[in-house]
């Protein structure tokens, strides 16, 4: 199927194998939303999960954090059997899943919201689980404070892709340093850890959004992103600095600085309250990024097509 994602039905992208999608993703030319939310967290809406309102915003693809594989739940999900989360979600949204995996220690029994826990972690076990409950994407980055290093990113790699293969899409990098003050900034990722992930099977390298991080410059993102291009791999520009809560002039500033640096995908995070981004800047940076027809075309589009 040569069609972009943007303009499939769900119907066809149930049918899309993992090359398949990025291809369709590729088709896109830097027009393609992916909408973080927390699992964990009560919906902005009550009895509707925040991914369902990031869909319905003209998300293309939705990433799930804090999700455990061991103990699956989206708050205000209806009532499932646990092994059918993500399906369930999918026949509510009709939309591309992902999930956050981070390859760091469990601290099980901790309360803080991004503390680790072994359902968690970026390991071929659990990447295989969330594959057989339907998830799309792993994305092996990490949340705040939970010490993530390029160097754990990359044994993730290696080892989810010996044991998935070609089966499932791997997305990888940071958004912001996870902890680690040594890869703050612009050490967040350098053309040396591209090419760590890319040899280590990456399919899409993530790179925070210009203006996210200091030090990320529209300039020294389409560097990056051009060298994640010469691999022949996707890119990823995230916001996950809770400026996905900030003013709409914001958001469209940092969606057109990400078109300049040339990224195939733009993620806004999940913090805008806490839960997810603010529903208003969701639909604004698709409209700065693939204008009304498509935003519209997206938010208005059956999922019983």
């Amino acid at each position: 199927m040569n069609k972009r994602l943007m303009s499939l039905s769900f119907s066809e992208i149930e049918k899309l194998n993992a090359r398949e999608l990025l291809q369709a993703i590729s088709l896109c030319e830097g027009r393609i939303l992916a909408g973080e939310c927390v699992c964990s967290t009560p919906p902005l809406l009550n009895d509707i999960t925040n991914a369902e309102v990031v869909a319905s915003m003209s998300a293309d693809i939705l990433i799930l954090n804090v999700f455990d594989v061991d103990r699956p739940y989206i708050a205000g999900l209806p009532e499932c059997q646990e092994e059918d989360t993500i399906r369930m979600l999918k026949k509510l949204t009709g939309r591309v899943i992902g999930i956050n995996l981070e390859p760091t220690d469990p601290k099980e029994g901790t309360k803080q919201l991004w503390s680790m826990t072994k359902g968690r972690t970026a390991t071929a076990e659990n990447a295989r689980r969330a594959k057989e409950m339907g998830v799309d994407i792993i994305v092996i980055t990490g949340n705040p404070g939970n010490q993530v290093s390029n160097k754990a990113i990359v044994s993730s790699i290696r080892e989810i892709r010996q044991e998935l293969g070609d089966e499932i899409i791997l997305i990888t990098g940071k958004m912001h340093a996870s902890g680690m003050s040594e890869e703050a900034g612009e050490n967040i990722i350098r053309k040396e850890t591209i090419k760590e992930f890319a040899d280590a099977g990456a399919d899409i390298i993530m790179i925070p959004a210009p203006g996210t991080i200091p030090g990320i410059s529209v300039e020294y993102a389409r560097e990056l992103i051009s060298y994640i291009h010469s691999f022949n791999k996707l890119s990823l520009t995230a916001i996950g600095t809770s400026q996905e809560g900030a003013d709409i002039q914001t958001i469209r500033q940092i969606a057109l600085n990400c078109k300049m640096a040339g990224t195939d995908i733009h993620h806004i995070g999940d913090s805008g309250y806490v839960g997810m981004a603010l529903p208003e800047n969701i639909m604004a940076y698709s409209i700065a990024i693939r204008g009304v027809r498509h935003t519209y075309h997206r938010m208005g589009q059956s999922i019983n097509c």
